[in-house]
């Protein structure tokens, strides 16, 4: 593998250029436009990422979060966003996934009225999955995707009337270091984004629709502001009207809560709505307040979505969408259809009734599911009791919220089970990532990097503040080494030793222990994890 510049495109910088999807889908075109959004929004990209680090900093010297002063006007406004979309005026269920060939296709047949093509928290992103999933887009576009099973020789290709397409790029944090422009590796968000609407976007006009996305991760209204910025330079450069791109931004951060109405009104031109993206939004609770020891969790298991502090905030998101226009999406339910267990399986699919039944009437205006399997049962709850196409009428008068109905940190225990899913979960879901697969199902649920974040940042946490299992212990390195020491024995006898020792077990290990006994809180899994990724990509195409 190696960097090569083109001679066609100055400052452009490739790394194995040789790829057989480069005349398809890396095109001079497509990188030329790829370029100059880098160029131009790099910078402003790396200074917000510097203003992230600076609000973490006062958080860590004991500052607490609260709505912006400065941004009042803007709360208390009357204004509302650009309309909907027709074609998205309905999204009572949506499913999300990587952008593989078969999961596209499944999905947009599966009966959900939206997918959402995944190139974030349930993709690794090695080169050839990210090419792969670009091209396997283009072709979803334009109803031309096809799969043969090599095993079956089942075919698969898209049925008439399929899922509205939405895609997710990377998150601000992330990098794409196999193309630097003018010596600068460039954002992963860039990139992601970039490819899919050079290709795409005039097709899917044409076609009725537009190019819709979900964007990942913020965590302060002016990145909501350069995400509007990079869509009107993307747009005069296409030579699309302002405001065909459209986005729902999912609100996973705890900073992000504090400022709905804000992120709303930045991308009002473009937005669609916001989504309650429960798994990274815990992940981001423990993050922020990670120095606080007043605000421990308890067992992952614990913390659902009636917690006061989660329950507020989907209702604040609903009040806030609705006020302005906007649709407020409910959250993904992980679970998994149990095919070897039917007990196991109406338990698991009660816990989603009840979810769903909770958000259709709080008034969310749709939901997400992680599998094929639970779409007609999200969608039999949303059809019983919305009606309409959702429900914008529905005000969600909660009164007024308060920074410390937000922050309220919920009870429960703290257990050594509890220490011992975060361990397993952690452990198979980065096997998995380092192995190129970034959607796994672990104990019948469907894992993505959210939920993984979630157990290490948690050990780190119970570590760090040298929390007190129900038994009396209190845990420290020792005993963290001890039990993932157990959880590997237990994962090798289970799965055998051939696959254990083909696996990429060792260097997850090695990964997550590191992770968790740091003396300073990683931001993301992804970042480290991504240099591994690379560095075995390189010694397989070495070898």
């Amino acid at each position: 593998m190696r960097c090569e510049a083109s001679p066609k495109l100055p400052g452009i910088s490739l790394l194995d250029p040789d790829h057989r999807l480069r005349g398809e889908v890396l095109n001079p075109e497509a990188l030329a436009f790829v370029a100059e959004l880098a160029r131009t929004f790099q910078p402003r990209i790396q200074s917000l990422l510097e203003a992230r680090l600076q609000v973490q900093a006062r958080l860590d010297a004991g500052q607490d979060l609260d709505f912006l002063p400065e941004t009042r006007t803007i709360r208390e406004g009357d204004w509302t966003i650009a309309p909907m979309p027709a074609d998205l005026l309905d999204r009572r269920v949506e499913i999300t996934g990587p952008p593989e060939r078969k999961m596209v296709i499944n999905a947009l047949n599966s009966g959900a009225r939206c997918f959402m093509a995944d190139f974030e928290d349930s993709c690794a992103p090695t080169w050839s999955r990210l090419l792969e999933g670009q091209k396997n887009l283009m072709e979803a576009v334009r109803r031309t995707l096809a799969f043969t099973d090599g095993a079956t020789g089942r075919n698969y290709e898209i049925k008439k009337n399929p899922a509205v397409l939405m895609m997710r790029p990377r998150g601000l944090h992330l990098e794409e270091r196999h193309l630097a422009v003018d010596g600068v590796v460039v954002p992963a968000s860039l990139f992601d984004f970039g490819l899919y609407v050079h290709h795409n976007a005039k097709e899917l006009v044409a076609r009725g629709s537009g190019p819709y996305l979900y964007l990942p991760k913020l965590e302060h209204h002016e990145e909501a502001a350069l995400w509007r910025d990079v869509f009107v330079h993307a747009e005069q450069a296409l030579g699309l009207p302002l405001g065909t791109i459209r986005a729902t931004v999912l609100i996973e951060t705890l900073p992000a809560a504090f400022q709905m109405d804000e992120i709303l009104f930045a991308l009002k031109d473009h937005i669609l709505g916001l989504n309650c993206g429960r798994w990274d939004y815990i992940f981001s609770f423990i993050k922020k307040r990670r120095m606080d020891p007043g605000a421990v969790l308890p067992d992952r298991g614990a913390v659902g979505m009636t917690q006061p502090f989660l329950r507020t905030y989907s209702q604040l998101l609903i009040q806030t969408c609705h006020r302005r226009g906007a649709m407020a999406m409910g959250g993904m339910a992980a679970q998994i259809p149990i095919k070897t267990d039917a007990e196991a399986h109406e338990t698991a699919m009660a816990h989603v009734r009840q979810d769903k039944l909770r958000e259709v009437k709080d008034g969310h205006d749709g939901t997400w599911v992680a599998h094929p399997g639970l779409v007609s049962l999200a969608t039999e709850i949303f059809d019983a009791h919305m009606p309409g196409p959702n429900q914008l009428q529905v005000k969600g008068e909660i009164g007024i919220v308060t920074a410390e109905d937000l922050l309220r940190v919920p009870e429960g225990p703290r257990s050594e089970a509890g220490l011992r899913h975060n361990v397993r979960v952690g452990l198979q879901y980065l096997e998995a990532w380092l192995g190129g697969n970034g959607c796994v199902p672990i104990d019948h649920l469907m894992e993505d990097a959210a939920t993984a974040e979630i157990s290490r940042t948690q050990v780190w946490q119970w570590l760090h503040h040298r929390v007190r299992l129900e038994d009396g212990r209190s845990l420290d390195k020792a005993l963290l080494a001890q039990i993932i020491v157990e959880e590997m024995a237990k994962l090798r006898a289970e799965l055998g030793d051939s696959r254990f020792t083909g696996s990429c077990f060792a260097e997850a290990r090695l990964l997550f222990e590191s992770l968790c006994t740091e003396a300073d809180l990683q931001d993301f899994l992804t970042i480290p994890a991504y240099g591994i990724l690379l560095a075995d990509e390189l010694m397989a195409r070495v070898s």
